[in-house]
């Protein structure tokens, strides 16, 4: 027991120390982060409220702890599978025990196991239960042998063996077998061709119509190595279609690549061509080996591998987006008009007030085809007036712009309201209007209207109303129907979570959607406290938590900072100052001569205080610094102003965009080679990495994110692919239009296969450009057909 006990400390230590060097910080700092999950607490508890703990690990450094611990441990529990499986079967060694216990990797701890892994008969198991295996390695010691006189002795009916060539044959499978299974050769081997691998695409005869969206693809060879991640996933999917036939070639040069491989297998196994009788069937063997075995094999490894690197980067573009999305800027407590466009079914109406209330809905028909537009402009100036409306919701979807333009004449018609209209994502508006909890919510009010309320309180607050909607639904990712679900649902959860927290949450109007992402609290306790709530009335203090059904010590810990009380019996509980530190701000009034809520808010005088003299055993500088922070400002929202974009008069249609025109939209999507742009045209345009800023960007996200406003100029308008280019850079010169069948003759050049690598300020593979002044101007085929499947929903 003390050996075992001994031993697994001796595995958490070494996790500790790697997680440790690959984030940054020191062992100390990983152990104490990794004590503090294994108690259940919270990435942006530990974050704001354990520095002292933790050496100050901000909440990115321990989501990566957090994930790289979730492996190793995975890993550690496969490598005790491993080695007992191993010891069973009798066959451990103390070289092999070493190899099994230095393996840092998945793929390293299979590649090891991979001979003693339980499979079904092999050829090769045949084989060596025929007793051929003395003359596999016969011929292996001593090529001077003739194969075929050497194999005649193995002949047996008895054991099935029925001439030379079928004995021979079986001797080749057992050392295709032993190569093909070799954990160092296949490691070597797995190196190389993941740094030299080109992937090939292929068109499936006959679906060149089916598959036109993929036709950038049908003769496509890139490196493996390099491939973008939203580009290797479009393949995937064209194969998934059965559109795309997909290869791993060794390298550009095929047939050299392929000789490489073989020529590696022969020098592991010791065959070399010196004119010896069984030379020749010794390097046949190596030649299958690499063909029939090792090359399908990695095929497979290595196109696993980079799809989970493609999913885990597309994975962070979604996060990412969605993070943006949830921190947009929020209009505040000011009564909203929600207005879901639609056509024949009418445009929904929804009036919500200042906490988000619902007051007052109706459905308008200003549209075709019943044209009631002096009718539905009556209605909303009603409702307007009498709920004293100050803002216009209207959602993106079907028909947005000719409500736009609606809300514009309502505008013009009632001046004396001073209204402003929004136009709002509406994505997830109806994933939210069928779900349980806006049944919950609103259980007598129609489905279609639910979005109607949605699309007003999105404005309102984002992130309270777009935590009622299942993170994946939202849609501003990029494939994100391609990726693994589970690690997108809990990446994109701790997304939330770390959204929500870093806002805080006003306990006595929060609903329980949002309340359940504030650290520490399930479902369950989240509607307890609306509950008691509503049973009891507002909270009066933090401490009166502890009074909800389930909510104990514990979760009160990891909950109480992030909750706010406005109004209460304690000022503190309005900040982000933990319970748990009130006596450090007592400190702080003692030593001041003032009371809590003249400290509060005065950035003068709590600037000049320094968190030395007030710190203890338990709360040091960095966490009295936090408290200093917060009495500045206490409750301060980290979200930006709002600000609303203007979507230009008389552009509504894609017909209605030329070439050189400047307009003002809103960043709808970003990913990894460009951001989308919401102009109000019922179609996003795209503004290629190239044409983000003047200077070299690396990554979209450094210079934009979901939710911006930003002005851009139309570059390129393709009406009937309905494609649109933008670019930042308003001083580049406009594009001259394109001859006929350019885009065809680039796309052509893409198709054949060339792997030199891109310009800087040019896409990876396959686009289109024409002049811009300072740089490029992206658009054509290849290109937008990737980014427009990169946009899509399903």
């Amino acid at each position: 027991m003390q050996d075992t006990t001994k031993s697994q400390a001796q595995i958490a230590e070494q996790i500790a120390r790697t997680i440790a060097a690959e984030i940054g910080a020191q062992p100390a700092q990983a152990r104490s982060a990794i004590a503090l999950l294994d108690e259940g607490a919270t990435v942006p508890f530990i974050a704001r409220y354990r520095k002292e703990v933790t050496g100050g690990l901000d909440d990115t450094q321990l989501r990566d702890l957090e994930s790289r611990l979730r492996y190793l441990r995975e890993l550690e529990d496969r490598r005790a599978a491993v080695l007992a499986s191993i010891e069973e079967q009798g066959k451990m060694t103390d070289a092999l025990r070493a190899d099994i216990e230095a393996a840092d990797s998945k793929a390293r701890l299979e590649d090891l196991y991979l001979p003693y892994k339980p499979k079904r008969r092999t050829k090769a198991q045949i084989a060596r239960e025929a007793g051929l295996e003395p003359l596999a390695d016969g011929l292996l010691a001593d090529p001077t042998l003739d194969p075929e006189t050497y194999a005649a002795g193995f002949v047996s009916e008895e054991k099935q063996v029925a001439d030379s060539k079928a004995a021979l044959e079986g001797a080749r499978a057992i050392l295709m077998e032993r190569w093909g299974e070799d954990a160092a050769l296949v490691g070597e081997l797995r190196t190389w061709l993941h740094a030299q691998g080109q992937i090939r695409a292929r068109v499936v005869e006959g679906k060149e119509n089916e598959g036109a969206k993929y036709r950038d693809y049908f003769d496509h060879a890139e490196a493996l190595a390099k491939i973008p991640s939203h580009r290797l996933l479009a393949l995937f999917r064209a194969r998934r279609e059965e559109v795309l036939y997909l290869d791993l070639e060794p390298t550009a040069d095929s047939a050299a690549g392929h000789a490489y491989g073989e020529g590696r297998v022969a020098l592991h196994a010791g065959v070399s061509d010196r004119g010896r009788a069984a030379d020749r069937w010794l390097l046949d063997a190596c030649r299958m080996t690499w063909r029939a075995k090792l090359h399908l094999h990695l095929l497979l490894d290595l196109f696993g591998q980079a799809r989970e690197k493609a999913e885990a980067e597309a994975i962070d573009v979604f996060g990412d987006n969605l993070k943006d999305l949830l921190l947009a800027a929020p209009a505040g407590p000011r009564a909203v008009l929600g207005l879901d466009p639609g056509l024949r079914t009418g445009v929904k109406v929804a009036v919500v007030d200042a906490t988000g209330k619902l007051v007052a809905t109706d459905t308008i028909y200003p549209h075709e085809p019943r044209r009631q537009w002096d009718q539905s402009l009556h209605t909303l100036r009603a409702l307007c007036a009498r709920h004293g409306v100050e803002l216009i919701a209207i959602g993106n979807g079907t028909a947005s712009r000719e409500t736009d333009k609606l809300a514009g004449d309502l505008i013009k018609l009632a001046p004396e309201l001073k209204l402003t209209k929004v136009v709002v994502s509406e994505a997830g508006a109806s994933v939210y209007s069928a779900s349980e909890f806006a049944a919950k919510e609103f259980p007598g009010l129609d489905v279609s209207l639910r979005g109607a309320v949605s699309i007003a309180r999105r404005l309102q607050d984002p992130l309270a109303e777009l935590v009622k909607i299942e993170p994946k639904a939202i849609g501003v990712g990029q494939y994100q129907h391609d990726v693994d679900q589970y690690r997108l649902a809990r990446a994109l959860d701790a997304k939330v979570e770390d959204c929500v927290n870093a806002v805080g949450v006003y306990v006595n109007t929060a609903s329980a959607a949002l309340l359940a992402r504030v650290s520490g609290l399930s479902s369950t306790v989240a509607e307890n406290i609306v509950r008691h709530r509503d049973d009891h009335g507002p909270f009066k203090s933090r401490k009166d938590l502890l009074k909800v059904p389930r909510l104990g010590d514990k979760t009160f810990e990891q909950c109480a900072g992030f909750l706010r009380i406005v109004d209460g019996d304690q000022p503190l509980d309005a900040s982000a100052v933990h319970p748990e530190a009130y006596p450090v701000v007592e400190r702080i009034v003692k030593q001041c001569g003032r009371e809590v809520k003249q400290l509060l808010g005065d950035p003068q005088f709590v600037r000049g205080l320094r968190p030395e003299p007030f710190t203890d055993e338990t709360f040091g500088v960095p966490t009295v610094r936090d408290i200093l922070k917060e009495l500045e400002k206490p409750g301060r929202d980290p979200r930006p102003e709002f600000k609303a974009a203007k979507f230009a008069d008389g552009v509504e249609e894609l017909k209605d965009l030329k070439v050189g025109m400047i307009l003002e939209g809103v960043i709808s999507n970003v990913a990894a080679f460009g951001a989308f742009v919401d102009i109000g045209v019922h179609q996003d345009g795209l503004i290629h990495i190239s044409a983000l800023s003047d200077k070299y960007v690396k990554d979209p996200r450094e210079v934009v994110k979901a939710g911006d406003v930003v002005k851009v100029r139309v570059l390129e308008v393709d009406l009937p692919r309905k494609r649109i280019a933008l670019t930042r850079r308003l001083d580049d010169a406009v594009p001259a239009p394109r001859p006929a069948g350019a885009d065809r003759a680039e796309r052509g050049h893409a198709g054949r296969g060339d792997t030199r690598g891109p310009r800087r300020d040019a896409p990876s593979r396959g686009g289109s450009f024409a002049p811009a002044g300072k740089g490029n101007a992206p658009m054509g085929g290849a290109l937008a057909d990737a980014f427009a499947r990169a946009k899509q929903k399903s």
